[in-house]
């Protein structure tokens, strides 16, 4: 379920210390329900060869498209990447954050992890159209319940940037974030259920 900005913005996450020039694209509810300490479990979803989290047909040819679009164009290209050109947000962690666990990169996307704690866990990707960052928080729902919240913050590079983002955002709240909210779920359901 899409949630209102406020979701986010309200919370007392460490990521609204260092990414005060991004803009928040979206933030989604996840189906994981959970122990206060269960966010780690659920990163470890995303770990090494993907193995637990398995996304949609549909959500992989959405991604080969762009993909092969990227490649086209020339997007995706080394330059254009994290690098001296274009910083990672972990040079704007305090220490603590940059000192403490880092987490796994993503292999179905190719995002860099940022930072791990305990309630938050942050993840980036830097092309020519756009710097974006995935931010994973673990809300405390009472009674001992948590559950994650997914939130997608951007920061558009150029004109094409700016052109691009606005045109795919139908696409991405219509079919590609949802189907990926789902997968999430799915894959948390099946490795949380308890066995007999």
């Amino acid at each position: 379920m899409r949630l209102p900005n406020t979701a986010f913005t309200e919370r007392p996450w460490r990521i609204h210390e260092f990414i005060k020039d991004f803009e928040i694209e979206d933030v989604w509810d996840l189906d994981t329900p959970g122990g206060p300490d269960d966010l780690a479990l659920l990163v470890q979803q995303f770990d090494s060869d993907g193995a637990d989290f398995k996304p949609s047909p549909m959500y992989k040819l959405l991604f080969a498209i762009r993909w092969r679009l990227g490649a086209i164009l020339k997007w995706d290209e080394e330059k254009h990447g994290l690098g001296p050109r274009n910083p990672s947000l972990r040079d704007r962690l305090p220490d603590d954050l940059r000192d403490g666990p880092c987490g796994p990169d993503l292999k179905v996307v190719p995002m860099k992890s940022v930072y791990q704690s305990s309630d938050e866990w942050v993840t980036e990707v830097v092309n020519k159209t756009v710097h974006a960052a995935m931010h994973i928080g673990w809300v405390d729902d009472g009674n001992g319940r948590y559950h994650a919240q997914m939130a997608v913050l951007v920061k558009k590079k150029g004109t094409l940037g700016k052109v691009y983002m606005p045109l795919i955002l139908p696409f991405r709240r219509i079919f590609v974030t949802p189907s990926l909210v789902k997968a999430i779920g799915r894959s948390w359901r099946t490795r949380t259920r308890p066995t007999a």
